[in-house]
């Protein structure tokens, strides 16, 4: 979806394929049949974008073989669907019954993480629309943070460094600008927005930045207005933005909201949890921990990172951070010009949610999607965008 902001530019409104769990070619391209095609029509257009998630597997058969890669633009054109951004964050088995920690491997550290990102970046070039500006790829927040000690460090930095050259000898080769984001999340090296600006001014590059998840700002409890403008402060990119809701609870110490919360803790993914006690930011890697009870307190507001649909908030004693993503969203694109012009809805956990509310099949899943999308464009509207059909 394509958006006029006042300013003149476009901005690019997708949904993420990382809710569909495919590793390879074949599974991609079925899962433009199966899903994204059909939730096209359910919103009435001629052309979807799409954040499309390659497992490390689908990138490597795109990135050497020409065939495939012009086969996978051509059925992209086929099925009126458009790639500006892609999600590079998981590397492989995003779909399987138990993700947790796996996801943050291989981390900046390892020499496989910029292999792969480079992979996405020359992929990337080839996909894009004929008059998109620019692609952008959001990825990783350096590390999980109990295995990122100095040397590590050191080497993510290197490997920042070296991706930042090779996109501009991308740019220069093809034709096409790249640009890489950092995506903080809780547990993370890299866990807030504040936390990023350390590493990205110290790169000092323009194409690599941040991509904003507002579910992940949101459990971090940062104010949306006062990060983003400190970012844009400091000169941090914000290269892209992934629209996201995380689950609130505002009073954890109550029976029903602890057994209301438990319908959540589930095995496939982690769902770290924070709350705001009197010395600042306490959390666990999990909701589980927390609700054992002992490390958060539970007179105060927990919020825990796991990706509610946006159109749907949970039933009460429960509700969902849709407040922080209005109000992050009014930052990013409210103003006179866009911080950012890559939007992605995020919501890849519609099969880990309480039984009663996962889709039963395609049907039900492309019908959510296209109702998160038609909310968040009902939002981009309220703030003076003007979408292109």
């Amino acid at each position: 979806m394509r958006f006029r902001h006042p300013d003149g530019s476009v901005v690019h409104l997708a949904y993420c394929t990382n809710v569909h769990p495919a590793e390879t070619l074949d599974g991609v391209l079925a899962q433009l049949g199966a899903y994204a095609e059909p939730v096209r029509h359910r919103l009435g257009l001629d052309r979807l974008g799409i954040g499309l998630w390659l497992a490390e597997d689908a990138a490597r058969t795109l990135d050497t073989d020409p065939h495939a890669l012009r086969a996978l633009r051509a059925e992209l054109t086929r099925r009126g669907l458009e790639v500006v951004t892609l999600n590079g964050f998981p590397y492989r088995g995003f779909g399987a019954e138990e993700v947790k920690y796996r996801v943050y491997r291989p981390d900046w550290a390892d020499p496989e993480r910029l292999h792969y990102t480079l992979a996405l970046a020359r992929i990337l070039t080839a996909l894009l629309p004929e008059d998109a500006a620019e692609g952008t790829i959001s990825t990783l927040p350096l590390a999980w943070r109990t295995s990122y000690d100095g040397p590590r460090a050191a080497r993510a930095g290197a490997a920042l460094a070296e991706l930042a050259g090779r996109l501009d000898d991308l740019a220069e080769a093809s034709g096409r600008s790249v640009r890489v984001a950092l995506e903080p999340e809780p547990g993370c090296a890299v866990e807030t927005t504040a936390d990023a600006i350390g590493p990205l001014t110290g790169l000092g590059h323009h194409r690599v930045g941040i991509c904003v998840d507002t579910c992940h700002l949101a459990t971090s409890f940062e104010e949306p207005h006062t990060a983003l403008a400190a970012l844009d402060a400091a000169g941090v990119p914000v290269v892209k933005a992934q629209l996201s809701a995380a689950l609130h609870a505002e009073h954890p110490g109550r029976p029903e909201v602890r057994a209301a919360l438990s319908a959540f803790d589930e095995p496939r993914f982690l769902h770290q949890t924070r709350a705001r006690g009197e010395c600042g930011l306490l959390g666990t890697d999990d909701l589980g921990p927390a609700l054992a009870g002992g490390t958060l307190p539970d007179t105060t507001p927990w919020r825990a990172h796991f990706h509610v649909p946006l159109h749907t908030p949970p039933e009460a004693p429960l509700t969902s951070t849709l407040p922080v993503l209005k109000e992050s969203l009014a930052a990013l694109v409210g103003a006179e010009r866009p911080l950012t012009r890559h939007l992605e809805v995020e919501t890849y956990t519609w099969q880990a949610l309480p039984p009663a509310l996962r889709p039963r099949d395609a049907d039900q899943l492309a019908d959510g999607i296209a109702a998160e999308l038609s909310l968040a464009r009902d939002l981009l509207t309220d703030h003076g965008l003007k979408e292109l059909r």
